[in-house]
């Protein structure tokens, strides 16, 4: 028997549709039905790759006991994450302020009329455990307080909705924040990316980004061995897969050793990003090269999928045909995650953390050869005893290029893996589910489960990442990967004039958030420059990035208050955001704000900035007073105090952008003296035309 997630395109509603509890998803009826019958819902929030979310499932939604309970007294709805960023942020803020903490799976009980939440929690064990209580215990309780606590309830979730309302409701700035403030901004984010003794590290690339692009500041740091000290973490540590390429989402100590082993699209592209710049502003370090070298072969590989044409027309629109399909092929957009877990043999019951990616030293000891054991040994740490759970994590104990003999290991290590050696294996096709895991013939281990649907923020995030990789390392290949991405969502991801946030085997699905339309303009204008600087493309990514811009002007611009909202209508939800705080993605509004002073530069149109103002100003008071929230944000008036345009010829500009310049856009100038080679325009203001490159560099570093 299944419920009503079965026939849902999302893949973590599916993971639940087998669940003996009676699941809705959300929408319109089931909140109704709740409103009519006085039903308290039960909302359960999380996404396909979680791990707890995986283990919640198998234990406390799969017992019959608490099913009956929950379908009983209990209205249950499970929501998708990744497909309702807005509903997620909402509920989370309220979790955050009933328990002072969250994360997923994000578990609230909302009162059936108002849908605010009374009580929260993340992971509940099936029988009391690890300081918890058992869950059938927990919604016992609950139900008995919302039936006889009736005074009390108000009070709770009156407080949560004035908190809540008092989070959307911001105070405006009287003007932009100046250069002091973004420097204090500057400085207090610096100090998040400060080793830690103790506790999980993130990439949080929004912070080292913004840092990183604020180096021309004295922030009484040491701005480049700082933010070199991030990437060194990312690129050496066990957070990056030295086998196959790409990164896991963070790890669970401060050496950066252990990950927990998911790995999603987003961390990747903005990591590549990352590296990009740091490989752009002089820190060229091997390790940078080769970590973003294997996370392209491992997009390609593992998370591309299959088609894809970058030779896409460039007719200029940002829509695509009506219903979403163009007829053209649909291939070519990145899947949105991998899962931590996977199993180790098709008879286990349920997968393991790490299996598809650690390695036992009694497997190491006979697969490679005394040398190759011995060079793997001195460039990564390897011991018989392991660093995980008896298993070894690899992590490399020193920077620069890899041995050949070492490089021969991993070979060796990626055949065990995969089955097949790594120049042989273009393309390994994903598990989209444990059934299928579990019955397709691997030549290797079995891999974890791929979420296989497209998500447009998230491809944005991969994009712009390949686009910025391929400028720092003049490699047309990660251009070229990232035009086919592009284009399948310019084709493919617009029904009629909108633009929808997920595609599921080529059919686009719910409309898209402000994150999407920010990050993807982001994305139109960094192809913008990689066309100017690596090769030319087809498509003008200028006028798709214009164009898009309207639409997110028309359907998420708040006239009265300044900024974006999370989304449009949000007649469903309780409040309507502008989203500001960076968490492991950037916040819309600080992209947004970056995006409109670039578009202003390269078309000369001031309204641009005038809307940048605004949203600063909307912002300006959570900058000054919270600049630890909003990174983003910080980023995004970096450039509209300091932002740049070289009006160059093409040599100039193919030579200048590849090189770290953080507030600076390049465009060709057709109207160039005799002899000159461009000119540096800051603001309204621009300096004497250059007559050399060099000219041109003293500028931009004055």
């Amino acid at each position: 028997m299944v419920n009503r997630l079965a026939d849902s395109p999302s893949l973590y509603l599916r993971k639940h549709a087998e669940n003996p509890i009676d699941w809705w998803p959300w929408c319109d009826e089931a909140l109704e039905q709740a409103r009519q019958n006085n039903t308290p819902i039960f909302l359960s929030i999380g996404y396909s790759s979680c791990h707890w979310c995986t283990v919640m499932e198998g234990e406390a939604f799969s017992d019959g006991a608490i099913a009956a309970y929950l379908n009983a007294n209990f209205l249950p709805i499970k929501v998708d994450r990744e497909e309702r960023p807005d509903i997620d942020s909402i509920y989370m803020q309220a979790l955050q302020m009933l328990t002072g903490q969250g994360g997923w799976p994000l578990n609230v009980v909302l009162h059936p009329v108002t849908r605010v939440p009374f009580y929260g929690g993340t992971y509940f064990p099936l029988e009391p455990k690890y300081g918890r209580p058992g869950f059938l215990q927990v919604l016992t309780a609950l139900r008995q307080f919302y039936d006889s606590e009736k005074a009390r309830l108000a009070e709770i979730t009156e407080a949560v909705m004035d908190n809540l309302h008092q989070g959307a409701a911001l105070q405006d700035a009287p003007t932009v924040p100046s250069a002091e403030v973004l420097y204090a901004g500057l400085t207090a984010i610096a100090q998040i990316l400060m080793p830690k003794a103790q506790g999980t590290c993130f990439p949080m690339i929004p912070y080292a980004a913004a840092v990183l692009g604020g180096q021309a500041f004295d922030l009484e740091l040491d701005v480049p061995h700082l933010c070199g000290q991030r990437g060194r973490d990312l690129a050496l540590g066990g957070i990056y897969d030295h086998v196959g390429g790409g990164f896991h989402r963070y790890t669970v100590d401060p050496t950066w050793t252990v990950p927990h082993f998911e790995k999603m699209l987003y961390d990747n592209g903005l990591i590549v990003e990352y590296l990009a710049d740091l490989w752009a502003s002089g820190q060229r370090e091997p390790a940078f090269e080769r970590a973003i070298a294997l996370t392209h072969a491992w997009l390609l590989r593992e998370m591309t999928a299959p088609g894809g044409d970058s030779d896409g027309d460039s007719d200029g629109d940002s829509g695509g045909d009506s219903g979403g399909d163009s007829g053209r092929d649909s291939g070519g957009y990145f899947y949105a995650a991998q899962d931590a877990d996977s199993f180790v043999t098709a008879a286990d019951a349920e997968p393991e953390e790490g299996a598809f990616y650690a390695w036992p030293y009694q497997v190491l000891e006979p697969a490679l050869t005394a040398d190759q054991l011995r060079a793997l040994s001195e460039a990564f740490t390897v011991t018989p005893a392991g660093n995980f759970e008896g298993q070894i994590v690899l992590q490399r104990s020193r920077l620069g290029p890899l041995p050949a003999e070492v490089e021969s290991s991993l070979d060796q290590l990626f055949t065990l893996r995969y089955g097949t050696p790594a120049a042989a294996l273009a393309t390994f096709p994903p598990a989209v589910d444990n059934h299928g895991a579990k019955t397709q013939p691997w030549p290797g281990r079995i891999p974890p489960v791929t979420d296989t649907k497209l998500i447009v923020a998230w491809n944005s995030l991969m994009i712009s990442g390949l686009a910025k990789a391929a400028i720092a390392l003049q490699n047309p290949d990660y251009l070229a990967t990232a035009v086919v991405a592009a284009e399948h969502i310019r084709q493919h991801q617009w029904v009629g004039s909108r633009l929808h946030r997920l595609g599921y085997d080529g059919t686009p699905r719910v409309q898209a958030q402000s994150e999407d339309y920010a990050l993807l303009i982001k994305a139109f204008i960094d192809l913008h420059q990689a066309s100017l600087a690596v090769s030319p493309t087809a498509t003008d990514w200028l006028t798709l990035a214009i164009s898009t811009q309207q639409e997110f002007d028309h359907l998420l611009w708040s006239a009265d208050q300044g900024g974006y909202f999370s989304a449009a209508g949000g007649e469903d939800l309780l409040v309507q955001e502008r989203p500001y705080q960076d968490n492991a993605t950037p916040a819309a509004n600080g992209v947004a704000v970056a995006n409109l002073v670039r578009l202003a530069l390269l078309t000369d149109n001031l309204d641009y900035l005038d809307r940048a103002d605004r949203t600063l100003q909307a912002f300006g008071t959570v900058i000054e007073q919270l600049p630890r929230a909003c990174p983003s944000l910080l980023a995004g008036l970096n450039w509209f105090l300091h932002g740049t345009v070289v009006k160059a010829t093409a040599a100039a500009i193919a030579e200048l952008a590849t090189e770290y310049w953080p507030t600076t856009v390049f465009t060709p100038s057709q109207h160039l003296p005799a002899g000159a080679v461009g000119m540096v325009c800051r603001g309204t203001k621009c300096l004497a035309v250059a007559d050399s490159v060099a000219k041109l560099r003293q500028q931009l570093q004055g």
